[in-house]
C-alpha cells in the first residue's frame, strides 16, 4: 500500500511543488541591447577621430604645456575667480532683497522688483557691460552733493564695470530662484512662527530661508558655474581676466589657438572644482529631506575597490 503524500506545506521539501516534484531552476536570459553597442562604438569612433584630427593639426602642444602656468595666465585666473565670486555675492544679496520685495504685499516694492527683474533679464549681459563701460559719455561726473563727487571714468574702473554688469544681471536671476525657494516652504511654517510672536524679518531669516535653501542651492551652484564662464565677456571692458590674459599672450607670441586651449583647460579645472563643492553643499542641505544621503565620490571609490577585492574570494 503506497503512502499518501502529505499536503502539509511544512512537510513539503524546500524548492519543490505541492506533489514533491522539484521546481526547475529559472534561467534568466538578459535582453541584448544591440543599439547600445552600436551607439557606443560610434561615439568612441567619433572621439578617436576628433583626437586624431587635433593631433595632426598645426598646433604646438608643447606651447600649451609651457604657458599653462605662465604668471600672466595665473594672474588672469585669479582675477576670474575674484570677479566671479564678488559678482555672485552681489547677485545673491540683490536676489534675496528683490525676491522678498516681490513677495511683499506692498504694491510699490513689488512693482520695483518686477521692473528690475524684467529689465536685467530681458537685455543681454554683454550689452549691460558696454552700457556701464560707456556711461561716462552720458554722465561726466558722479555728483552726490556734499557726500561724493568725482569723474565717472575714475569711478567706473574695469573691475567696477565688470562687477556691476555681472552682479546686477545675476541678481535678477537669483531673485527668481530665491522666490521659488521661499514659495516652496509651506505657509503653515510662517503662520506658526507668527503665532509664536516672531516678526516677519525673524521668520524669514530663521524659519523660511533655512528650509528654502534645499531648493535654492542647486540652481545657485549652476548659476555660479555659469558665472565663471560668463566672466570671459568682461574682456570687452578692458578687465584682464583669464581669457584676455591668454589672448594677449597668444597675439604677442603668435600662438592664438594654443592660448585658447590654455584658457579652456583652466575653465574646465575651475568648473570641475566648484562642481564638486556644489555636490557637497547640496548633500548637506538634503539632510532634512532624505533618509539616506547619496554617497560621496570618495565613498563610491572605496565601495568599488572593496567590491573588486571581494569578488575573487566570492568566485572561489
Amino acid at each position: 500500500m503506497t503512502d499518501k503524500i502529505s499536503k502539509d506545506p511544512a512537510a513539503t521539501p524546500a524548492g519543490s511543488g505541492p506533489s514533491g516534484t522539484p521546481y526547475e531552476a529559472i534561467k534568466a536570459i538578459p535582453v541584448r541591447h544591440y543599439g547600445r553597442w552600436v551607439s557606443g562604438v560610434v561615439v568612441v569612433a567619433l572621439l578617436g577621430w576628433l583626437v586624431y584630427a587635433f593631433s595632426q593639426g598645426n598646433i604646438i602642444w608643447a606651447t600649451v604645456g609651457d604657458k599653462l602656468f605662465d604668471p600672466s595666465v595665473l594672474t588672469g585666473l585669479w582675477k576670474t575667480i575674484l570677479i566671479s565670486v564678488t559678482a555672485m555675492a552681489l547677485g545673491l544679496v540683490l536676489g534675496i532683497l528683490f525676491a522678498v520685495m516681490r513677495l511683499s504685499n506692498n504694491p510699490v516694492t513689488g512693482a520695483v522688483a518686477w521692473l528690475y527683474i524684467w529689465f536685467f533679464r530681458g537685455t543681454p549681459v554683454y550689452v549691460q557691460l558696454l552700457v556701464w563701460f560707456n556711461l561716462a559719455l552720458i554722465f561726466e561726473y558722479i555728483n552726490l552733493g556734499p557726500i561724493y563727487k568725482d569723474e565717472t571714468s575714475q569711478v567706473l574702473t574695469p573691475f567696477m564695470v565688470a562687477l556691476l554688469g555681472l552682479g546686477l544681471n545675476e541678481g535678477a536671476y537669483m531673485a527668481e530662484i530665491v522666490r521659488a525657494g521661499i514659495q516652496s516652504v509651506d505657509e503653515g511654517q510662517t503662520e506658526a512662527a507668527h503665532a509664536l510672536g516672531m516678526s516677519q524679518t525673524k521668520t524669514m531669516r530663521r524659519i523660511v530661508l533655512p528650509q528654502a535653501m534645499r531648493v535654492i542651492v542647486p540652481p545657485t551652484g549652476n548659476e555660479f558655474i555659469n558665472m565663471l564662464k560668463t566672466s570671459s565677456l568682461v574682456s570687452a571692458v578692458q578687465y584682464t581676466e583669464l581669457l584676455r590674459a591668454s589672448s594677449n599672450i597668444g597675439s604677442t607670441a603668435g600662438a592664438v589657438m594654443e592660448m585658447l586651449f590654455v584658457a579652456s583647460i583652466w575653465y574646465l579645472a575651475l568648473t570641475s572644482v566648484f562642481s564638486v563643492g556644489q555636490y557637497y553643499l547640496e548633500r548637506r542641505f538634503a539632510r532634512g529631506s532624505t533618509r539616506n544621503l547619496p554617497p560621496t565620490p570618495w565613498q563610491r571609490v572605496k565601495t568599488n575597490i572593496t567590491t573588486f577585492k571581494r569578488s575573487p574570494e566570492a568566485s572561489a
